[in-house]
């Protein structure tokens, strides 16, 4: 796994061993970034569940301001840490160990809202709509901000969640990359 683009084009990243860690493939990262398209700069970030922290890195790459990663794996955190030095991007992240629940409570207390949230849950757990619901109820989201959940493919979200509605969803086989905004 490498960063596609950007400031840290080319960079090889670790990915933690010993876990039910499901890296983005250099494939699907590729697409989510062409549908986003170049204008990230100054952007701040939410990297939820973030494994090895490689969509954030992503992020950064391509002038994100800052970029907040959350996992509540230490083999995760140390394996993201050793990343952003590798990246030279320390400097623009903050990463905590922490349930994903737990980090958008704290997040909303402190009043940080974001620009694009990105979430790649364990699957199977049923963690996404508990997690947007989250999201909602500490308003983390700034108004134009996007949420992109990385998810499988037999998993088939709703229209709306909350105060969310669903804007585009890619199919990747196995996987699925699902949209959202603000409902307006």
């Amino acid at each position: 796994m490498r960063v596609i683009t950007g400031t840290a084009k080319g960079h090889r990243l670790k990915v933690p061993k010993g876990l039910d860690v499901r890296p983005t493939t250099d494939r699907i990262k590729e697409s989510l970034f062409n549908i986003l398209g170049n204008n990230l700069e100054g952007s701040v970030v939410l990297d939820l569940f973030a494994g090895s922290g490689s969509i954030g890195i992503e992020f950064l790459s391509r002038g994100a301001k800052e970029c907040y990663f959350i996992d509540n794996s230490i083999i995760s955190i140390k394996a993201i840490k050793e990343n952003l030095i590798k990246t030279k991007l320390i400097d623009k992240s903050y990463v905590y160990k922490n349930t994903a629940e737990k980090a958008i409570k704290k997040l909303g207390i402190r009043g940080i809202r974001f620009d694009y949230i990105f979430m790649d849950p364990p699957y199977e757990k049923g963690l996404v709509i508990p997690t947007l619901e989250s999201i909602a109820y500490q308003d983390l989201l700034k108004e134009e901000g996007i949420i992109i959940i990385e998810h499988e493919s037999k998993l088939d979200l709703l229209n709306e969640i909350v105060s969310f509605v669903k804007v585009r969803e890619n199919d990747y086989g196995n996987t699925k990359i699902t949209f959202y905004e603000f409902r307006r």
